[in-house]
């Protein structure tokens, strides 16, 4: 579903009106510094949408195949990870899940939807099919710091299994109004994911905070050691 090789993001409009947009929309308050850090976006089937967010709030993006080794990102000198959304049952994606365990507290890392799934069953979490999938663009999802409701858009027909992340380092952050299911989680300052789509486009915008909460987590990042069970 993803890239059989790496490549560098180009933005669609470089220099353009309607890059300037996107920066505009992604980052309101201009970027922290002048740096540009350097991430892996890992392609498990990545949107567009969502390199050229990375590429508005900040981040030099080069895409790499969700194959791709955690010693390989390491020996590339990125500095922060994104794990791309994709198709099917997470499980079986079981690369991307070693490659995110050795990289936990190691970069910082930030998943949308399988992304996010991966994330989950990399620090010992478990994951779910849903009796009936989350499709359409407009699931209401409430954040769990401030009661704030987020509309959102999703494509998903699993889930992360709330019960299994109290063994976890994780916190939740989000969840499905509707269902009551995991829409969010965080390791403070390490990493976080979210089950549906920020980058959605056509859809709602509510959620485009998060890409420049990955440029913020990139610049304030510090190593840790993670105790990382198995689901």
């Amino acid at each position: 579903a993803g890239t059989p090789e790496a490549y560098r993001w180009r933005p669609t409009d470089p220099g353009g009106p309607g890059e300037a947009r996107l920066r505009a929309e992604t980052f309101p308050a201009g970027p922290r510094s002048g740096r540009r850090p350097e991430i892996a976006a890992f392609d498990f089937g990545m949107k567009r949408n969502q390199a050229e967010l990375l590429g508005a709030a900040g981040c030099e993006v080069t895409v790499v195949p969700g194959t791709t080794t955690a010693e390989a990102i390491l020996a590339g000198g990125y500095e922060g990870v994104f794990l791309s959304n994709g198709p099917g049952d997470p499980e079986p994606v079981t690369y991307g899940i070693e490659a995110v365990r050795a990289l936990l507290g190691r970069l910082p890392i930030f998943g949308v939807c399988l992304g996010h799934q991966i994330l989950g069953l990399a620090l010992g979490a478990r994951t779910f099919k849903l009796p009936f999938g989350h499709r359409g663009a407009n699931h209401p999802v409430r954040r769990a710091d401030d009661g704030a409701i987020e509309i959102t858009s999703q494509n998903h027909g699993f889930a992360v299994d709330a019960g299994s992340l109290i063994a976890t380092p994780a916190r939740l952050t989000h969840v499905n109004l509707n269902d009551g299911t995991v829409e969010g989680l965080e390791i403070p300052g390490l990493a976080y994911s979210v089950q549906y789509h920020p980058e959605a486009g056509p859809g709602p915008h509510d959620s485009r905070y998060l890409f420049t909460r990955f440029r913020d987590l990139i610049e304030a990042f510090q190593p840790a050691e993670l105790e990382l069970q198995r689901g």
